[in-house]
């Protein structure tokens, strides 16, 4: 079941997607995050990552609209 945050049903104001570099984000702003996503363990370059992101927010957002991008 997808967080509250991806359905919409949270009043949420803003949703920031931080993406760290090789050695991650720093512990003190993690530490403010209220929820903490991690794509992979693996090191990537950051164009691949914003890319990788954008398919996963997409793939959420065809999920929850019954689009048939989705074929689970």
């Amino acid at each position: 079941m997808p967080p509250s945050w991806a359905t919409g049903n949270e009043k949420a104001a803003t949703v920031a997607f931080l993406i760290g570099g090789a050695d991650g984000l720093d512990p003190a702003l993690k530490a403010r995050a209220q929820t903490l996503l991690r794509l992979s363990s693996l090191t990537m370059p950051h164009g691949m990552v914003r890319v990788l992101l954008a398919e996963q927010l997409y793939r959420a957002w065809s999920v929850t609209q019954n689009h048939p991008y989705h074929r689970a």
